[in-house]
């Protein structure tokens, strides 16, 4: 690894500690160390509103012509403490790195110009949290498919309408497929959308129409002027702006503290389109599988513009099964005269003048099928081409509304149907020269977006994203100044489309970058094949890095989908016998990340992780996608106690089921919310509504901790609390707790490397890590650059040292410095200390046997008395003290183990960040009495977690510990460690390994590690056995099979 500079290549001013280097295909510390960014995508429910998942119809359209929802609430709820606890189980995950999607409309839904300052203010609080946790953060500027209005995410819904698109008639033109309008939009039944389907809409007409707007209308629309420019400017002004409006005001929030030593740097648009840029023949689709997916009905761009006037047209339907798409017909499709172009509209006789309203004629707002022919839309554009709605002006001379611009600009005829210039798209028109999307037209705009990105963050990392599967282009070093990385995406498209995990897959790169004569030699038969093709696609996008430079990758999305097997793991066939089963999710998502392991080494970012607006119902609540890492649908707490609350639920609300049922309301109408309702009708309507869903609802909030009291939080807890967010003050329920095939993604990686990892892989099964790691001269560490560690605080419990073990005489003092090392993360739930498994019904048992010998156990009083639950707690707690710790048995004593103290409880200790909480006996007065480590509590509430907003500055926070951290004060892995050379020691959920740097005219070498669980691998059983009893599991069915 050459020596890092200790000047910034892009400003020339002195690089800070927090500085990130990306040299030699890495990312590098200030102190030349290398660095692996491993995270998630926070969140995919930013593509909406919080309470507008995509399935709801109900007040969409309306709502859009309004101006528009406020994201606010996206990605975390800062206001009810749930934000501390997801960031904290991201952060016990070993994750470093967080990719952050935000949309056009976010910024800019009420119109053009007007910005949701009130988000951007909301979403540095986000940020800053995120900072405050430890992470490194990108900026996502995401789309699918163009905007939520055409079946995706990303633009304001005023983009159509300034196109010229009436946006109440995609449905019928089979423009775009809208979840909530699937698969009509006068009898909508979303919960049918086929899987992925939503991706056909880029080689539908509106994304096929508005990305070459977007991109090339100068080139391909040159008619489409508005406000006196093309649409093109038009569309990417405004974008662009957005952007920089968000970026100025994050630099503008306490001094730009949050650039750099969080925000990393800016990705460029998510997944571009090239629309029809480069087509070669408008009457036929592409005979081999791009990017675009065959599923469906599957229009050519000649049909689409026909569907697009309201003409019918028979088209190809195509299905996609285990061999991949194949045409399985044909259907005909009936626009009945509806045209996705926008008629302008004509004063109302009975209307002002003015042109505020009383407006009339098909225009933006037309009708939908059903509506009175009296329910018109208020606004819309007049012939003359002023938009009272939305307050452009477009040039109708040149772009009357109300006709296709493909026709207008003399590529196809109207009245026959003809297409007069099938190959338009393939060749400048003006110069007869053929186009190439990205250099033409993809990367003038990424140019426009980083020159305005940059003023506010002159130190930007800038994270280059082609279209999907597409090279990046060369950019010239005077643009990217030595701070860059390829960001590119890849998912297993056999897996996601099919929703299985099959036994054979394809190289799916390998055929579109032409390695293969034909298809054949592709196919992968059986596992090993499979982890194979997988790890050398990878590798593949990793070289594309180099017609960059020597700049690192990042794969911005990997996942697989949770729903396989027609939700099978969410007890939805089979009788429910395989619920929680995730073993084949687990093979899929282990192998697509093991792809990134080895030699390929690379950085990621996980599609997705959703803290709310999940469930086994919607998935994602974005296009029945489901691949987000957790769900409060598998929460243990309502899994293994789902029967009791539903009886407690029922009861309690028998008077308000009577009440409803009286008043008509249907069975969907009776249920009654746990809390009174405040968001009017914007929720989600699901198809049967789970417990899950309903718990959601909790009317105790996590900001309730802040004065609670040890037995208003016992209450707490058991009405719900913190555990209906998965939380657990054993770290290791924490991390598991809500999490899908968490042994496949919870993995063990080299995250600061004296040198540089020359491969590494996880044996899952052996619960075995390895890493190999060349070194050179030039990789000792710079401790200026960084300043040197700091020892942590000593383990709370003496064993034995094992070889290579730094010993306690020869570690010197807490607090003292010593030399960086290598520093690699070992997941608890791979290697978990043998006490953090101790079963949930022995240690119920073992606090019940106290609480009967206990002579201050108050064992007559109810156990709903306030007296009752504080005995019961007080005596657990000093009875588990008076037992020692750390034993050798492989279990350990309750209270060593999992703290009974709520994380509302008195604390000790909790004064300043990092610091052990420990639980104290309130009935304690002057004689301090022994005081019990709380094991991973996550997170520990404070003051700062009240209800409200808090103030837009910046602030010391008193943050939660995060789970496996050192500052625990325990232990928390039991491991077997063999290396080559060196010392180690471990810390919390992370081994710093030290060893010696070549001096200067030594050659390179290699050193390795293995890391191995003491007592071998952590048995499914045993993980199962933390969310159930030994009665629960006798007894699977309602009711008690024993009595």
């Amino acid at each position: 690894m050459p020596r890092v500079p200790s000047i910034s290549p892009a400003t020339g001013l002195p690089t800070s500690p927090s500085f990130l280097h990306t040299t030699d295909c890495n990312f590098v510390d200030n102190a030349g160390r290398t660095v692996i960014l491993r995270g998630v995508n926070l969140s995919g429910a930013s593509k909406a509103p919080v309470g507008h998942q995509s399935q709801v119809l109900d007040d969409f359209w309306d709502s859009a012509e309004d101006g528009g929802e406020s994201f606010v609430g996206r990605p975390l709820n800062l206001d009810d403490g749930s934000a501390d606890i997801h960031l904290a189980r991201l952060r016990g995950w070993g994750f470093n790195f967080l990719r952050f999607p935000f949309t056009w409309e976010a910024l800019e839904h009420e119109g053009p110009g007007k910005y949701d300052y009130e988000f951007m203010d909301y979403t540095i609080r986000v940020l800053q949290k995120c900072k405050d946790y430890g992470f490194r953060v990108l900026m996502d500027p995401h789309q699918d498919t163009w905007s939520r209005f055409s079946g995706g995410s990303g633009a304001p819904y005023w983009t159509l309408a300034a196109c010229g698109i009436n946006p109440q008639n995609i449905t019928a033109t089979q423009a775009a497929i809208v979840h909530c309008e699937y698969p009509v939009a006068h009898d909508p039944d979303p919960a049918t959308l086929p899987a992925m389907v939503w991706s056909t809409n880029y080689g539908r007409l509106l994304s096929q129409t508005i990305f070459t707007l977007f991109f090339a209308g100068r080139t391909f629309a040159p008619n489409c002027l508005i406000d006196g420019i093309n649409i093109q400017d038009y569309l990417q002004n405004h974008y662009i702006e957005a952007c920089g409006q968000l970026a100025d005001r994050i630099r503008n929030y306490d001094d730009g503290s949050l650039y750099d030593e969080c925000i990393v740097g800016w990705d460029s648009m998510n997944e571009p389109f090239e629309g029809m840029c480069g087509w070669e023949d408008l009457n036929s689709n592409p005979t081999k599988q791009g990017s675009t997916l065959k599923k469906g009905t599957y229009p050519t761009p000649a049909q689409s513009f026909r569907l697009g006037m309201g003409q019918a047209q028979t088209v190809e339907h195509w299905k996609f099964g285990s061999l991949g798409p194949s045409k399985d017909g044909s259907v005909t499709i009936d626009p009945k005269g509806h045209k996705l172009w926008a008629d302008a509209v004509a004063p109302n006789p009975q209307g002002d003048d003015d042109g505020d309203d009383g407006l009339q004629g098909e225009g933006q707002g037309e009708q939908r099928d059903g509506d009175s022919d009296n329910e018109q839309q208020p606004y819309g554009e007049r012939p003359d081409g002023t938009n009272t709605r939305w307050g452009w002006k477009r040039d109708v001379h040149k772009w009357p509304l109300g006709q296709c611009i493909w026709a207008l600009h003399g590529l196809w005829d109207v009245e026959t149907g003809f297409v007069l210039r099938p190959d338009y798209f393939k060749y400048n028109p003006a110069t007869g020269v053929e186009v190439e999307f990205i250099d033409d037209f993809w990367k003038p705009h990424w140019q426009a977006y980083m020159r305005r990105i940059r003023p506010a963050h002159p130190e930007a990392v800038w994270f280059i994203q082609p279209p999907v599967f597409a090279m990046p282009p060369e950019i010239e070093g005077n643009e990217l100044k030595g701070r860059c990385a390829y960001s590119t995406h890849y998912y297993d498209g056999l897996t996601l489309l099919t929703r299985h995990w099959n036994w054979f897959n394809a190289d799916a790169l390998g055929l579109l970058r032409g390695k293969y004569n034909s298809t054949l030699p592709a196919v992968k038969i059986g596992e090993p094949a499979i982890r194979k093709s997988l790890h050398e696609q990878l590798g593949m996008l990793k070289e594309d890095a180099n017609i960059l430079g020597q700049y690192p990758t990042v794969i911005g999305e990997i996942g697989i989908p949770f729903d396989m097997d027609g939700k099978k793991a969410y007890g939805w066939t089979d009788g429910g016998k395989h619920k929680g089963d995730y073993g084949q999710q687990q093979k899929a998502l282990d192998a697509n990340l093991n792809a990134c392991d080895g030699e390929n080494a690379l950085n990621y970012t996980i599609w997705t992780f959703c803290p709310d607006d999940h469930s086994h119902e919607w998935g994602d609540g974005w296009n029945m996608e489901d691949l987000s890492l957790w769900s409060p649908s598998d929460v243990w707490e309502k899994q293994r106690d789902g029967r009791k609350r539903k009886r407690r639920i029922r009861a309690a609300a028998l008077p308000a089921v009577a009440e409803q049922t009286e008043g008509g309301g249907g069975p969907a109408e009776s249920r009654v919310p746990l809390v009174p309702s405040s968001g009017g009708e914007g929720g989600s309507v699901q198809p049967r509504p789970s417990l899950a869903m309903l718990a959601a609802a909790s009317s105790f909030s996590l900001a309730t901790l802040g004065t609670a009291t040890l037995t208003d939080a016992e209450s707490w807890e058991e009405e719900g609390g913190p555990a209906e967010l998965g939380w657990h003050s054993n770290p290791f329920d924490f991390l598991s707790d809500g999490a899908r095939a968490v042994k496949a993604f919870n993995r063990p990686y080299p995250v600061k490397t004296v040198g540089k990892p020359k491969t590494f892989s996880l044996d899952l099964n052996k619960a075995t890590f390895k890493l190999s790691i060349t070194v050179t001269h030039e990789d000792q560490p710079n401790e200026e650059g960084l300043g040197r560690r700091r020892k942590p605080k000593r383990r709370s419990t003496a064993e034995t040292v094992k070889p290579g073990q730094i010993e306690e005489e020869e570690d010197g003092e807490e607090g003292e410095e010593e030399p960086l090392g290598t520093e690699i993360y070992i997941p608890l739930i791979h290697f978990a200390h043998p006490r953090l498994l101790d079963s949930p019904s022995r240690r119920r048992w073992v606090r019940a046997q106290q609480k009967d010998i206990d002579s201050r156990s108050v064992s007559t009083v109810s156990s709903n008395s306030s007296e009752s639950l504080v005995a019961t707690q007080a005596n657990a707690s000093s009875a588990a003290l008076a037992r020692p710790s750390g034993s050798d048995s492989g279990t350990a004593t309750p209270a060593s183990m999992y703290s009974p103290v709520p994380p509302s409880a008195a604390l000790k200790g909790n004064e300043s960040v990092g610091s052990v909480a420990t639980a104290v006996d309130p009935q304690t007065s002057s004689v301090e009495r022994n005081v019990l480590p709380v094991v991973g509590v996550a997170p520990l509430f404070h003051s700062n977690l009240v209800k409200g907003k808090a103030p837009l500055h910046k602030k010391e926070n008193v943050l939660p510990i995060v789970p496996g951290t050192v500052e625990d004060g325990e232990d928390v892995v039991d491991v077997e460690v063999k290396v080559s050379e060196g010392k180690w020691r471990v810390e919390g959920q992370t081994l710093v390994w030290w060893y010696d740097v070549p001096e200067e005219g030594e050659p390179e070498k290699e050193v390795s590690i293995e890391v191995k669980r003491t007592g071998g691998a952590i048995k499914v059983k045993d993980m199962r056995a933390r969310q159930e009893s030994w009665c629960e599991q006798l007894c699977p069915q309602d009711g008690c099979a024993v009595m």
